[in-house]
């Protein structure tokens, strides 16, 4: 009787499991730790913004060991979209970081590329057993998911690219996360979005230029914006006759 009472326990210990969301998701707790040790605010070329010290980020063991986990990682570990999108998102961060810190020192991230190769179609290191590209990450995986607050989230290591959130994305906070992170990227005036004081002209990231077309599920982008951009702005963004100039785009590096 006993015997059985702990063959059922086993069982109904694994069923647990298996029917828990996030019970085989990839650990970012290493990503989240970095983050937190290596990100902090700083202004560069008049811009606030989250900065990276990549020296010591480099060097870090935990660094190093993430990066050969997610070598290993077995993609079909992630069963719903919510998983997917966290695993990608952070995957992705990871791997722009990864490819300043390959080639450092350098000013930009475009400086690792080539005159043949751009930055974002070179090879940039291994994920779940295969050699990917952070133009694979983006516009192959991410984008297809139909999600457009990934622009908010995934940072090329940039300026001008949204904050780098100083906390590794969870399938559990995904979406207040997400939205978080549109948030704070349209409250920075300098690269997000603002009005001139007139209220004649909006000047908003050229993110939003590049990836319209991801908006248009969603009313397109000026309506979508609207739900999460500053009070002050709404207004404006809602007012068709007013024109949309977008800001020069700062490649240089986000670095502490």
């Amino acid at each position: 009787m006993q015997l059985l009472l702990s063959r059922m326990c086993v069982v109904l210990g694994v069923l647990t499991l298996l029917s828990t969301p996030s019970a085989f998701a990839f650990d970012f707790s290493t990503w989240d730790g970095l983050l937190k040790k290596y990100v902090a605010p700083k202004t560069i070329n008049g811009v606030y913004l989250n900065a990276v010290d990549y020296k010591k980020l480099g060097k870090d063991p935990a660094y190093i060991k993430l990066i050969k986990d997610l070598e290993k990682v077995s993609l079909s570990s992630l069963k719903t979209r919510e998983e997917k999108l966290t695993f990608w998102i952070n995957t992705y961060n990871v791997m722009a970081a990864k490819m300043v810190l390959d080639n450092y020192p350098v000013d930009s991230i475009k400086d690792a590329g080539s005159l043949f190769t751009a930055v974002w179609k070179k090879e940039v290191g291994v994920v779940a057993g295969k050699t990917r590209t952070l133009n694979e990450i983006e516009h192959e995986i991410l984008r297809k998911m139909g999600e457009p607050r990934i622009h908010a989230a995934i940072v090329c290591a940039s300026v001008s690219c949204p904050d780098l959130r100083v906390e590794a994305y969870t399938v559990e906070n995904l979406d207040a996360q997400l939205a978080d992170q549109m948030k704070l990227f349209l409250e920075n005036a300098k690269k997000g979005l603002r009005v001139n004081a007139k209220k004649t002209r909006i000047y908003m990231s050229s993110i939003f230029k590049w990836f319209a077309e991801d908006f248009d599920a969603k009313g397109g982008v000026r309506e979508f914006l609207a739900a999460y951009a500053p009070k002050g702005t709404i207004a404006s963004l809602k007012n068709k006759k007013l024109s949309v100039t977008y800001m020069d785009y700062d490649w240089g590096l986000n670095e502490l």
